[in-house]
């Protein structure tokens, strides 16, 4: 492990261009995370006029801090339920309650900020499932309109452009590039999956992830501190937009980022296309961007309330919702865990997340009767207060006193999670919509999430269970057990809101993110994803905005916007 040092950073611009909010820019952006930073980058030094608006604020390494309480329990980072509520139901029958559903980030980089970096590419399977392995009756799973050959190029700009670290292991798909940074070491917990992994017949291989391993485009190489998910990185060795893309985005000098910049609504003239984005600025004053174009980059659950909130006469559903689909089909992938405590000390909290996977179960016996598939990491990203609250106690330990506390003592250091990472199944009925009765702090409908796991999904996340608590045995684990498997009721990814597809009548979005109803609006997050793949999306989210930032260059500079 290298020292907890590294190099002055310079402090990263963040004074840009201003535009008056009724100048006409080219394209307003609404998000700042892992697709519009990435959209604002391509579209500012392809040399036109850019706006971000961005709902949180624009902060530096200073403002991170390592502190679960702040971090986690008062939101520091991500969406404040007190201000921003959302609510959750099982079924449409069912009368939504006010409880958090849902994380993103809040500020300039977005989500990019607080991931754990797990970068995965999709691999060619993703794209075609649906006509390779069949569909499945009360879903929507299908193919996409595009090839994992018609992204690559873009997942090799996002290894280059972005930063990622790794090595091509016996199950990657083909890539055009090497890595541009070694993988990462591994670290305690990866060395366990190794020997696990081995001992059952699988190929072990390093873990892909956004975090340099070595300086790496003016940004410091990791240094191992272990507060990554969840956390800020004070040395921009995490590949998060705020330190990849948005600084060649400001420094093309055509690019306003607006944080604390709050988007309400989009307005249409009476031709049907965009004309702009109402927002609430810091103090809550309304304001209007015009825009020649619109993007919208908030995340699954946001761009989808974006949408609906924009209903007009001319679009009385919602816009770019003619189909009806838009905030359906929410995936936020599927999980099979299981813990274990060793004899020994492992101390998994330190260094970054995961440094080997296993991806033997991608795809899996057809004879086992289960759909999608999944892959393995090794892990303790646990805080102590998680530990002790949640997820680290087996069923019969202490839960009181002093034996609680020797025992939280004894084990914390011992603890490894083997995490199964897995597919979730797009269900029409799964949905972000718009609560009818509960508003946020600035008067606008709540997001309203309803979802169930499909009983495909519900056996999958058993057998990754099962999967998972073999490894750790495997692995000389002295005591296994697996989590409960339930129907999840909270979602960190958000994905397959606004689903990507040729048909306008089952999609939001065509193949190059432009909406099929307004021609001048474009949806780029990870709400165009058709399907899931086998979790860690984020990859996959930004390849697609590298492709679409292109491509939407390319029509306005043939004047087809």
């Amino acid at each position: 492990m290298p020292d907890h040092t590294h190099p002055r950073l310079a402090p990263l611009q963040q004074t840009t261009v201003k535009y008056r909010p009724d100048d006409e820019v080219d394209f307003v952006i609404v998000g700042s995370g892992a697709a519009g930073g990435v959209v604002a980058k391509e579209l500012s030094t392809a040399g036109f006029r850019v706006v971000v608006l961005e709902q949180g604020p624009w902060r530096t390494e200073r403002d991170f801090v390592h502190d679960e309480i702040k971090i986690f329990q008062q939101s520091a980072l991500s969406n404040d339920w007190n201000v921003s509520p959302t609510t959750f139901r099982k079924t449409e029958k069912d009368k939504a309650q006010k409880q958090p559903a849902l994380v993103y980030a809040r500020g300039v980089g977005g989500t990019s900020v607080h991931f754990s970096a797990n970068f995965w590419r999709f691999k060619e399977i993703d794209f075609k499932e649906a006509s390779v392995k069949g569909t499945l009756a009360g879903t929507g799973f299908a193919d996409w309109p595009i090839t994992y050959q018609d992204l690559e190029p873009y997942y090799t700009k996002v290894d280059w452009e972005v930063g990622v670290a790794g090595a091509p292991g016996p199950f990657d798909p083909p890539r055009s590039r090497p890595y541009p940074m070694p993988p990462h070491p591994p670290k305690s917990t990866g060395v366990l999956l190794e020997r696990g992994a081995k001992k059952l017949g699988y190929k072990p291989f390093p873990a892909p992830m956004a975090i340099a391993s070595k300086p790496f485009d003016g940004r410091s190489q990791c240094v191992q501190c272990g507060f990554c998910e969840g956390f800020g990185c004070e040395v921009r060795a995490k590949s998060s937009s705020l330190v990849s893309v948005i600084p060649k985005a400001v420094a093309s000098g055509r690019c306003e980022i607006r944080p604390n910049s709050y988007a309400r609504k989009i307005e249409t003239d009476a031709k049907g296309r965009a004309t702009g984005v109402k927002y609430f600025d810091a103090d809550k004053k309304e304001a209007f961007q015009r825009a020649k174009a619109v993007v919208v980059c908030a995340n699954g659950a946001e761009t989808p309330r974006l949408l609906l909130n924009s209903a007009s006469n001319l679009f009385p559903h919602g816009l770019a919702n003619s189909s009806g689909v838009v905030g359906k089909y929410l995936m936020p992938n599927g999980a099979g865990l299981a813990l274990g405590v060793f004899d020994h000390e492992v101390n998994g909290f330190k260094g970054i997340v995961a440094t080997r996977v296993v991806w033997d179960l991608y795809e899996l016996d057809p004879k086992l009767g289960l759909v999608g598939g999944g892959g393995f990491d090794y892990r303790f990203d646990a805080t102590p207060i998680q530990f002790a609250s949640d997820i680290g106690i087996p069923p019969k330990a202490p839960r009181w006193g002093k034996a609680y506390k020797r025992w939280i003592a004894q084990t914390y250091t011992r603890s490894v999670i083997c995490f199964g990472h897995t597919t979730s199944l797009p269900v029409a009925t799964n949905s972000i919509s718009l609560d009818p009765t509960v508003k946020d702090a600035w008067g606008v409908p709540a997001i309203r999430m309803t979802y169930a796991d499909h009983p495909q999904d519900l056996k999958l996340y058993k057998y990754f269970a099962q999967r998972s608590e073999e490894l750790l045995h495997a692995s000389g684990a002295a005591q296994t057990w697996q989590l409960p498997v339930d129907s999840q009721e909270f979602a960190v990814h958000l994905l397959g809101t606004c689903r990507m597809g040729n048909d306008p009548k089952t999609s939001v979005v065509d193949k190059y993110n432009r909406a099929h109803d307004v021609r001048n609006l474009f949806v780029v997050d990870g709400s165009s994803l058709v399907t899931s793949g086998r979790g860690q999306p984020t990859m996959t989210i930004q390849a697609l905005a590298f492709r679409a930032g292109d491509n939407i260059a390319q029509f306005a500079k043939r004047r087809e916007i």
